[in-house]
């Protein structure tokens, strides 16, 4: 190769644009994307890498566009999508990650030459000049809360509204700032394998137990084939909500996908266990098949089913609704979820909750357990729908938390916090069917 000829742009990086542009024009959601053959097809340094700038990109785009904005002669949301997501891109290696300065510039200078090559100069000044400056302050979140929640709290107005208006600055900007990090790892054993624990140990990681019995949490992620089968990634928060549902008896999932909470409660209950998963989505039932049959629980019977129009009626011992939400809680996890989602989704899905939950009531048995979860921290999602449940069906009423939940014990629901907890945001309420 000549020594005069020009670099292009890695694979990973202009791949990592792709799924940046499609998250921005509302494409498929995140996890879908990244599940994409162009992404899959990456090496697997590729691919890490891509993971990495993409994640990262998305949790902490305020701070990003904060960092440019004063980069740019013309407002920045008035720059072409492409650009600013380059921008973004090459600001976030720049601030957050150890690629060099001069590989983070070239690199989004040879994407705008490629992509948008009348924006090369302004990429190329604006990065340089970002190497040199650095990013400005972020207002103080003490005397501009709003400001801080928008920029270095990297949330939309509306939300950051929001969060303000209901807790107050300091509980809205630890959560946030709990929030720009990757969630905790959290996993569960197979109690089926009996050596789980010492292959965990084998990848040089060193499992603490979280407070829901049987979670836990090492400084790092279990990776090796040695440990498939053995181990689910599962967060805390969605194991609590399985532990509140697991009762002896029947017990239905009734939005079961992808299923980690069914087969978790089948663990529990043991031999006695008898789980019926009902998943709506053809797809999401295949891939939960692939799990009950990967983890060896044979205790948990599937069916394609939606649970707005279940196909039986009541005598369940314990019905658990993990309901669609707008994942709110998960913005750590799936940062997408913070720039997809609009005030008027909390609405349409509090719609949706109070009638699957209305559907699935009618399935418990008198003197049978109710569940309610919701991974979104939103009260119309969580708490509304519950008591305003309760207020129209005399025969439920809140359940006792076990003594385990009680830290997670708020008003009588269980919620788990990442700004205290680590991990998701879960909310969950036990409801007591009384006598027929």
């Amino acid at each position: 190769m000549s020594g005069s000829a020009r670099r292009v742009a890695t694979a990973a990086r202009r791949c990592a644009l792709r799924v940046l542009l499609d998250v921005d024009r509302g494409g498929p959601i995140l996890a879908d994307r990244l599940a994409g053959d162009d992404v899959e097809s990456l090496p697997a340094p590729d691919r890490a890498l891509l993971h990495e700038l993409v994640l990262g990109t998305l949790r902490r785009r305020g701070a990003l566009d904060f960092a440019c904005v004063r980069l740019v002669d013309q407002p920045f949301p008035q720059l072409e999508a492409t650009v600013r997501a380059i921008l973004r891109l090459g600001a976030y290696q720049l601030l957050h990650t150890r690629v060099p300065p001069r590989a983070a510039v070239s690199q989004s200078v040879e994407l705008a030459r490629e992509e948008s090559p009348r924006a090369t100069g302004l990429v190329n000044a604006v990065l340089r000049r970002l190497t040199r400056e650095g990013s400005p302050p972020f207002p103080d979140p003490q005397l501009d809360p709003l400001r801080w929640l928008t920029t270095a709290g990297s949330l939309p107005r509306w939300l950051a509204e929001r969060w303000l208006g209901r807790w107050g600055p300091g509980p809205a900007v630890a959560r946030a700032r709990a929030f720009l990090d990757p969630p905790r790892v959290a996993f569960r054993l197979n109690p089926r394998v009996p050596d789980a624990g010492e292959r965990v140990r084998a990848e040089g990681l060193d499992p603490r137990a979280l407070t829901v019995p049987g979670a836990w949490t090492a400084a790092g992620r279990p990776r090796s084939a040695a440990v498939k089968g053995a181990v689910y990634l599962h967060d805390q928060g969605s194991q609590m909500a399985a532990h509140l549902a697991a009762r002896p008896g029947v017990v239905l999932d009734a939005c079961a996908a992808p299923g980690g909470k069914a087969t978790l409660i089948a663990d529990l209950l043991g031999d006695s266990a008898r789980v019926l998963a009902a998943e709506a989505s053809p797809s999401r039932l295949c891939r939960m098949a692939e799990l009950v049959a990967h983890w060896k629980s044979d205790r948990v019977w599937l069916l394609g089913a939606d649970a707005r129009r279940p196909p039986f009626r009541g005598g369940f011992d314990s019905v658990l609704l993990d309901a669609p939400c707008t994942g709110l809680g998960t913005i750590g996890r799936h940062p997408d979820i913070r720039w997809r989602t609009r005030p008027r989704d909390v609405v349409r899905q509090a719609r949706r909750q109070r009638e699957l939950l209305e559907s699935v009531a009618t399935l418990v048995r008198p003197g049978g357990r109710l569940v309610y979860a919701v991974c979104s921290g939103e009260p119309e999602e969580g708490e509304d729908v519950v008591r305003g449940f309760l207020a129209s069906h005399v025969q439920f009423a809140l359940a006792a938390l076990p003594g385990w939940a009680a830290p997670f014990g708020e008003g009588g629901f269980a919620c788990t916090r990442p700004e205290r907890d680590g991990g998701d945001l879960f909310f969950a309420a036990v409801m007591a069917r009384g006598g027929p």
